[in-house]
């Protein structure tokens, strides 16, 4: 007898009802998978040779596990689950690293490598980013074949990389070398926070990452400041006054070039109109005339670009001595999206810095680390999508133009030219890659149902062509 949609999203509840994914999840927090330190390197190829491999196989799919083409990077799971020529072929995406541990900075009685649930939260590394999301997906795709005995209808391939928090090394290299191997419709992954979290999203790219160092060295060392002070320079001031130079007293950019020429595009306005925004914890906070003037919050983080100072320092903050400083140094990172070329932001800051009396002031390492991706909202894959999950939430899905964080989007439009759609099922909130990282399980759970109803959906013969 042929299942139902309703009965496959009910089974997936289910599943998440009887702990069943919370054990599930336990499991794979429990692997100590950072790609940040080269100690657990094992850890990574335990985490896909092991944790997901067994899995896998259970579910039909063909596992290979490759070596990173970048040398010294984690390696790269695929999986592949055909039913058929000319069913529609989805790739879903995941990462299975994580940022460092930092286990002395978590709060009492809370460990980076243990699930633990507080306060109506799962705690732990990876809970959100991006362990929980990738296992909430393939719960769920679980749940479809359970109820169509053993079938989706559709193709459905795998792509799992560990080096995500190091910039993906590697992956837009072993793409490219295998664009034909992983040839698809459409890109179907979860990664990233939610709008609000109790708000079904969508996002049809990332903004993209540009760094590099600001450096003031003015002397082989430092010099005595009561001798000096008040006669040489300081560094750490001119450094001050060079980034005051590039955004104001309230967050706007100041850089000629570094923001989208012609304002917020129209389609990016009209997607956004009325979208919330909020549910970002108890340590972040959306600063009333902060940012682009004559902007929304949604404009000015999901269609406009943010400067942000990630690091600065000057003499041993740790151990001050009564001395000048020899140098300053700040790590910058501008947040973009498609709407501005990246290339332009090196040599428009050099200008702006010369002609704001900065000559003094070095750029050094500028670079992009994750580029900027979109797929039009408009796209009919997005409608689809969108359908598919007011259908199951009995309210519409919010479609963002592209997330607020960084992630590979670009080496799937470039290389396999499909179009975006990233479904998080995490919030702003989550304290992703900071200590006391979690999961809101009740966002986890409306994630495993809209999952199962849209796996359900794909495999209907309605999608498009």
């Amino acid at each position: 007898m042929a299942g139902t949609r309703e009965a496959a999203i009910a089974r997936a509840t289910a599943h998440f009802d009887s702990g069943a994914f919370r054990d599930t999840l336990a499991g794979l927090v429990a692997i100590p998978s950072t790609s940040q330190e080269a100690a657990h390197r094992l850890d990574l190829d335990r985490y896909l040779g092991g944790a997901l491999k067994d899995w896998l196989v259970r579910l039909g799919f063909e596992v290979s596990i490759h070596e990173n083409p970048v040398a010294g990077a984690g390696p790269i799971l695929v999986g592949l689950r055909s039913e058929g020529e000319g069913l529609p072929t989805v790739i879903t995406y995941g990462h299975g690293d994580t940022v460092r541990g930092l286990p002395e900075q978590w709060s009492e009685g809370l460990d980076p490598w243990k699930l633990t649930e507080r306060d109506g939260r799962w705690y732990g590394r990876g809970t959100a980013d991006n362990k929980g999301q990738h296992a909430l997906n393939l719960a769920a795709l679980e749940a479809v074949l359970a109820e169509r005995n053993g079938r989706l209808g559709f193709n459905l391939k795998l792509v799992i990389e560990t080096a995500e928090e190091r910039g993906s090394a590697g992956l837009k290299e072993f793409v490219a070398a295998n664009k034909d191997l992983l040839a698809a419709d459409v890109l179907i992954g979860s990664d990233g926070p939610r709008v609000t979290p109790e708000i079904p999203t969508i996002c049809t790219g990332t903004r993209g990452t540009f760094h590099f160092d600001l450096v003031v060295s003015l002397r082989q060392g430092g010099v005595h400041s009561g001798h000096w002070g008040g006669l040489t320079r300081d560094p750490a001031i001119i450094l001050a006054h060079a980034l005051a130079a590039i955004m104001d007293r309230n967050g706007k950019i100041l850089v000629p070039g570094w923001t989208p020429s012609g304002g917020v595009p129209a389609a990016v306005k009209s997607v956004l109109e009325g979208c919330p925004l909020g549910g970002g914890g108890e340590a972040a906070t959306i600063d009333e005339g902060w940012g682009e003037p004559g902007l929304t919050p949604a404009e000015k983080i999901y269609g406009w670009n943010s400067f942000i100072v990630l690091a600065m320092v000057s003499g041993k903050p740790d151990g001050p001595v009564n001395a000048v400083a020899p140098d300053a140094r700040a790590h910058c990172q501008i947040r973009y999206t498609v709407d501005t070329d990246a290339a332009v932001f090196e040599p428009a800051l050099r200008k702006h810095l010369d002609a704001q009396g900065f000559p003094e002031v070095r750029i050094e390492r500028a670079g992009i680390r994750m580029p900027a991706s979109r797929t039009d909202p408009a796209n009919p894959w997005v409608t689809f999508a969108a359908g598919s999950i007011a259908r199951i939430m009995n309210r519409p899905a919010q479609v963002i133009p592209n997330s607020s964080g960084g992630l590979p989007g670009d080496v799937f439009v470039d290389h396999l030219h499909v179009p975006l759609l990233w479904i998080p099922h995490s919030y702003s909130g989550c304290k992703q890659h900071g200590p006391d990282e979690h999961a809101i399980p009740a966002t986890l759970r409306q994630g495993i149902a809209l999952m199962a109803g849209l796996w359900w959906d794909l495999g209907e013969g309605a999608t498009p062509r």
